[in-house]
């Protein structure tokens, strides 16, 4: 009975496995025609999807197929070509003889077979000292220092907590107490500084840190990028210990701050600064030597935090954190149990908030492997030319205008209505999204740049090719000129 049991569950979970592979790969093979997104409204998903918890039972491969059929409408094609919107990677290939071959989307398959508990050594040796391997070669990728601590996390926003948590930490010890260890009640206030265009995401860990989103004290980013000049009145106001955020870069039009001058004002003040660096997607110019400039600094800061899942285009969800002072960072994240059985290597969960982690650096892994130096330097440098090209269409196209200059990869422009009336003119924008998106040639995102309602197409998809750009352009003008009209 046994072996009839081993049989059949053995034939199941190959049924479900192949039905997963054929339902990926024919949805991997429609990206570059697939309708970008279609947009279904709240109710037409739970209509599709909402039902009671069954009570018995159901084929695998079976539910797979009813899943994909019922939920397919709302799978936006992210992934793909022709999604230009937020800051959305793909899965970076490997260019072989024979074509190209998704080694990240291979790893991380990989990585849920075996599905291994990255949070210690002991749970996985394999694990670990793949993610210190992934962790140095970025660090090489990007020409950071070789020592730095780090580790890798599921997004951005988790690595700028990293960040943030061992500023935190430091910024304690500077004020006589042990933050992790005491809390911050009672405590001297932490002060925080950044510009106006700190990210989301940023802001979002002070609050998780106890730090106080209201507490942030911002000086104007003219352009994106931080005013210097601003920020060192700022901190001569400033008597104890401060944590600096910069951007590299900015979200709307990917400008960079002066990360060196930042660097700089942090040296000078008396009371002692922590330099914190959000490098989600800004960070990957510094792969590129067309490019690396605009990095300038990076290497002076105290902690840097950057995406996977951008420009790494590895599956979500993956991002890495690096922080100078080791030593500050675990400290961070001290903690200790009976129950935790210590290896002879790294542990991973004495540098993030979790001790229980995914295998993500699996995929990291085969997609630096299987693309190289050479290929993510090719990637970034593609990607930047469309961005160009797409922004000199903008400047040259009557209906049109560019609110920003394009620095990297991300092009900020606007529709531009008839009448000087701009209230009239950020409704127009902000219709003008929600109809390229549902076009479904295209995706795009709003946002509000100056003040004003604006559109945002961010490039870096492999597998975006100037005809992707072509048809980019022809659902802006198309949906310009029916507004117009």
């Amino acid at each position: 009975m046994s072996a009839e049991i081993d049989s059949t569950a053995a034939t199941v979970t190959e049924q479900a496995l192949s039905r997963a592979h054929a339902l990926a790969s024919a949805f991997l093979a429609s990206l570059p025609e697939r309708p970008v997104a279609r947009l279904p409204s709240a109710e037409e998903m739970a209509a599709a999807l909402d039902e009671a918890l069954p009570e018995s039972g159901s084929d695998p491969a079976a539910v797979l197929d009813q899943w994909f059929a019922r939920a397919e409408r709302g799978i936006t094609a992210s992934p793909g070509p022709r999604f230009f919107g937020f800051v959305t990677g793909g899965v970076t290939p490997a260019a072989l003889a024979g074509g190209v071959t998704p080694a990240a989307l291979a790893g991380d398959w990989l990585a849920s077979a075996i599905d291994q508990n990255a949070g210690m050594w002991a749970s996985s040796p394999a694990a670990a000292q793949t993610e210190l391997v992934v962790l140095r070669w970025l660090k090489e990728l990007f020409g950071l220092p070789e020592h730095w601590a780090g580790a890798l996390t599921s997004g951005a926003t988790m690595a700028n907590l990293v960040g943030l948590i061992s500023a935190r930490q430091w910024a304690g010890r500077r004020l006589g107490f042990d933050a992790a260890a005491d809390g911050l009640a009672g405590q001297p206030a932490i002060c925080v500084i950044s510009s106006s265009a700190i990210h989301l995401s940023a802001v979002k860990c002070l609050g998780t840190l106890g730090l106080g989103r209201r507490q942030l004290r911002q000086v104007a980013a003219p352009g994106g990028s931080v005013d210097v000049a601003a920020m060192a009145t700022l901190l001569r106001g400033i008597a104890g210990p401060v944590i600096i955020v910069g951007n590299a870069a900015e979200v709307n039009s990917g400008h960079f701050d002066d990360i060196a001058a930042l660097a700089d004002l942090r040296d000078a003040h008396p009371g002692g600064a922590w330099l914190h660096v959000d490098g989600a997607f800004g960070l990957f110019a510094s792969a590129s030597p067309r490019f690396a400039h605009l990095c300038r600094g990076i290497d002076r800061a105290d902690s840097v935090a950057s995406d996977a899942h951008k420009w790494l285009n590895v599956p979500y969800d993956s991002g890495f954190a690096f922080v100078r002072d080791a030593a500050i960072l675990r400290e961070a994240f001290a903690a200790d149990g009976a129950y935790v059985v210590g290896g002879s290597g790294w542990d991973p969960f004495t540098h993030v908030p979790e001790v229980s982690r995914r295998f993500r650096a699996l995929a990291a892994w085969c997609a630096l492997k299987a693309f190289g130096r050479q290929g993510y330097r090719a990637l970034v440098e593609r990607c930047v030319e469309h961005a160009a090209a797409f922004a000199r269409w903008v400047e040259a196209t009557p209906g049109v205008e560019l609110m920003n200059p394009a620095a990297l990869n991300i092009v900020c422009f606007r529709v531009v209505g008839q009448g000087g009336n701009e209230a009239a003119n950020d409704q127009l924008n902000r219709t003008a999204v929600g109809l390229i998106q549902r076009d479904g040639r295209a995706f795009v995102t709003g946002t509000v740049w100056g003040g004003r309602a604006a559109i945002r197409a961010a490039f870096d998809n492999w597998q975006t090719t100037l005809d992707d750009v072509a048809l980019l352009q022809a659902a802006v003008k198309d949906v310009a000129t029916d507004l117009a009209s």
